[in-house]
């Protein structure tokens, strides 16, 4: 069934999809989908990447492409505020293991080889195991989440992802009463990840990320194996990657290898190498600023000298109603 979240926070699809969009098939489509959203029933539709402009559909693994025709299309996304095109949200990303410019990892995650891919989930669960990613994936229907995305350097986009509840997955690995925390591992390949082979040396890989129990049972918190109606390109952390919208983007680790359920509070990557910069909640929260530079404000790609985008940064990044909750009693500027 689908989870349809109708906060202060979301709107119709039909609000913010940028006009492009409209063309070509949405326009065949435009009448019957608004049409059941007038009468509130959840909407069906193929996850088509010519619902959005200038889409690169790839080349889909067949598990992928046989899921589409039943991707659950979200009837409600993010309020007022475009689609980020998606030549931006795939040529501008944080992922180091291919290079520490924003154009590295289109530039060099070409030649990562998803298939095959594994995942291993282990720890504190009655259901341990290694999965095949298609088998991994084979219980879940892929739903359409169009969340912000807010970077620790003050720059932020608005992305269609493709994927499923983390807590379906929890549920059905079943967590013991120990398991309090989660923890993510990234790939750890030198030989096709440059940035592993780099002078880099401050990270230590591989990338580890982690949550704690009830985040990752939030149904806004997913894992993500596509975006803008496409596979997820290895650049934006193919095959499988974590997506917590109210979080800063270096928690969403991506090329998941291992999921672990834990007793105590993982060490992540960014805490173990700046503890005083990066905290392991990462909430987004404009009071609270990075030692180097201000959290209140920013950047909306695209941007541009002319056109810079900036504006306000909204409480746990537009999701406050959704997940305030979370937080009830702590300090969150202790546990920033």
């Amino acid at each position: 069934m689908l989870i349809k979240l109708a906060k202060a926070s979301d709107c119709k699809e039909s609000d913010v999809t940028p006009h492009a969009s409209y063309l070509s098939r949405r326009t065949f489509l435009g009448g019957s989908m608004l049409a059941l959203a007038a009468t509130g029933l959840p909407r069906l539709a193929v996850a088509d990447p010519s619902l959005y402009a200038d889409v690169d559909p790839g080349k889909s693994p067949k598990w992928f492409a046989n899921k589409l025709p039943n991707t659950q299309w979200q009837a409600v996304t993010v309020k007022g505020e475009a689609i980020t095109p998606f030549k931006d949200a795939t040529h501008y990303n944080n992922y180091y293991e291919f290079g520490t410019d924003k154009g590295d990892p289109a530039a060099n995650a070409g030649a990562l080889k998803t298939e095959p891919w594994s995942v291993v989930i282990d720890g504190e669960v009655a259901k341990p195991g290694r999965y095949a990613l298609e088998d991994f994936m084979q219980p879940y229907q892929l739903q359409e989440r169009i969340y912000r995305m807010r970077c620790v350097e003050a720059w932020s986009m608005v992305i269609p992802w493709l994927g499923f509840p983390l807590a379906d997955l929890l549920k059905q690995v079943q967590p013991t009463s120990k398991a309090k925390y989660i923890r993510f591992e990234t790939l750890n390949d030198p030989q096709v990840m440059p940035g592993q082979r780099s002078d880099f040396a401050l990270i230590q890989w591989p990338y580890v990320e982690g949550l704690r129990l009830d985040e990752a049972m939030h149904p806004l918190t997913i894992l993500a194996v596509g975006m803008y109606g496409r596979e997820l390109p290895n650049q934006n952390g193919a095959p499988l990657r974590l997506v917590v919208p109210w979080k800063y983007g270096f928690k969403g680790v991506k090329s998941i290898v291992r999921i672990s359920l834990v007793s105590e509070q993982p060490t992540t990557t960014w805490q173990n190498i700046a503890p005083d910069e990066y905290g392991f909640f990462a909430n987004v929260n404009p009071k609270v600023d990075h030692p180097r530079w201000t959290q209140a404000r920013e950047r909306r790609l695209p941007s541009g000298l002319f056109s810079p985008n900036v504006r306000d940064t909204q409480m746990f990044n537009g999701y406050e109603e959704e997940v305030a909750s979370l937080y009830t009693g702590m300090d969150l500027r202790k546990n920033y």
